[in-house]
């Protein structure tokens, strides 16, 4: 009688994972591209927390080199960057779409850098730019960039004081000139509000997303809903920052919150509540958004391709994810707020 044949053992099929050497030598190799890669992206500290490099051009206009003219000046901004909306959000509420212009870039997938949507004569790429307005320049070629394109001449990149200008300088060419973002009387509780929004929610998200150990990104986390609890509370007395009247201190958070559920909460790990949960925050985020002009310098579409299909350390699969539906024209209701004099 035949022996009976030995049954050949079948492969199971759906096995999570190959074995776990193979493991092992991905992760050490992702691991180590990734704190690479992270490392010209985002420079850190020795704790792993994200340090934002200062910006290098800080002229004024206002002055002999640079003073306010109608149609001499420039803004380079990508739709993306929440840096270069803020200029865009003063850009619209205080008129001056016919004083000064607008040149867009975005974001190259495969190069790292920001390339011209229409290409200039000399060059396509905003490092190109850069070097082009200061040969040996070492610095990041970064958006906000306010452009004089008489003297071809870079005025400066550094958004906080890009909007200061465009709040101020270009009064006679301004629409809507009486509107006072930067009023004497409320500067220091301005001030104030900035310098706490700045470190823990405007650079405080990046400072999540970025941060390279467990540590730093828990710092940066607590910090950040700590200051969004305070700022939700304040709302719930003040239909702005610092009253009835919207302020720089609006501006410079509007352009965080108004990508917070859509890339900040998953992208950059900002996971501890959603802007819809806040029931005066999101009603201030629609506040703002629907303010004249405003709606029209926000594309959240844009701003999920820019994130998701350009941070490939924080997203290596290219993915854009669908959603979150947002609908930032619902009633607001924070009219009610304003006292009435």
């Amino acid at each position: 009688m035949a022996p009976t044949p030995t049954p050949t053992p079948t492969k199971k099929s759906g096995s999570p994972l190959p074995p776990g050497a193979i493991v092992r030598l991905g992760k050490f190799a992702w691991t180590t591209m990734w704190r690479l890669m992270m490392s010209k992206l985002a420079p850190r500290n020795s704790s792993g927390e994200y340090i934002r490099p200062e910006s290098q051009f800080r002229h004024q206009v206002g002055t002999a080199a640079y003073p306010p003219e109608a149609g001499r000046y420039q803004l380079i901004v990508g739709w993306g960057c929440p840096w270069a909306h803020r200029t865009l959000v003063v850009r619209a509420l205080k008129g001056l779409s016919s004083a000064i212009s607008i040149n867009i870039v975005s974001p190259s997938p495969d190069s790292g850098m920001w390339v011209f949507d229409q290409p200039e004569v000399e060059f396509n790429t905003l490092p190109q730019f850069y070097h082009n307005a200061k040969p040996g320049y070492q610095g990041r070629a970064t958006v906000p960039l306010l452009w004089d394109t008489q003297q071809k001449a870079i005025v400066n990149n550094e958004s906080a004081e890009i909007i200061v200008m465009l709040n101020s300088e270009f009064q006679q060419f301004a629409k809507y000139p009486d509107l006072d973002l930067y009023p004497p009387a409320l500067k220091e509780a301005i001030d104030s509000w900035n310098e706490q929004i700045y470190h823990h929610v405007n650079n405080g998200v990046y400072r999540c997303g970025f941060a390279a150990t467990q540590t730093a990104y828990e710092t940066a986390c607590n910090q950040l809903f700590d200051t969004l609890d305070l700022i939700d509370q304040t709302l719930a007395n003040s239909r702005y920052l610092c009253g009835d009247r919207i302020t720089l201190a609006d501006v410079r958070l509007f352009t965080t919150l108004v990508r917070f559920d859509t890339v900040y909460y998953s992208l950059f790990k900002c996971q501890r509540r959603r802007l819809v949960d806040y029931p005066n925050l999101s009603p201030y985020l629609r506040d703002i958004y629907q303010l004249p002009g405003v709606a029209e310098t926000c594309n959240l579409e844009v701003i999920k391709r820019d994130y998701y299909g350009n941070l490939f350390p924080l997203n290596p699969g290219g993915i854009i994810p669908l959603g979150p539906d947002l609908d930032l024209d619902q009633p607001h209701y924070r009219d009610r707020l304003t006292q009435t004099n």
